[in-house]
């Protein structure tokens, strides 16, 4: 069974920096690409950033440059830093092994003054 735990969320002032982590299991987590998906009040869930199993990324346009994607395979686990926080990025914030449907609570981001 896949489970997936997000945490390291918050409130945090404009132009502040959260790690995001993600702790995995029920699956081989070293062979499957990871995701970091957001969804804001109102609108649909949207895709953040990708981490491939050879640790090859790539990112939302609005967050290339302020967000970084990376894992740790020996312990599960997927982080996202994001930095230079913006007010237009509070959403609440999951993880997702790409090619599969499983998604954890997820964790809650909040930028505001």
């Amino acid at each position: 069974q896949v489970q997936l735990v997000e945490s390291g969320g918050g409130l945090v002032r404009p132009g502040g920096s959260l790690r995001l982590s993600c702790v995995a299991s029920g699956f081989i987590f070293s062979i499957h690409a990871m995701s970091w998906f957001r969804q804001a009040p109102g609108k649909q869930r949207e895709w953040v950033a990708t981490i491939a199993p050879d640790g090859s990324a790539d990112y939302l346009d609005s967050v290339k440059g302020r967000f970084t994607i990376s894992r740790d395979d020996a312990k599960k686990m997927v982080f996202l830093r994001m930095n230079s926080l913006k007010p237009e990025d509070t959403a609440v914030y999951y993880c997702k092994p790409t090619a599969l449907g499983s998604w954890g609570q997820g964790t809650q981001v909040t930028v505001s003054s």
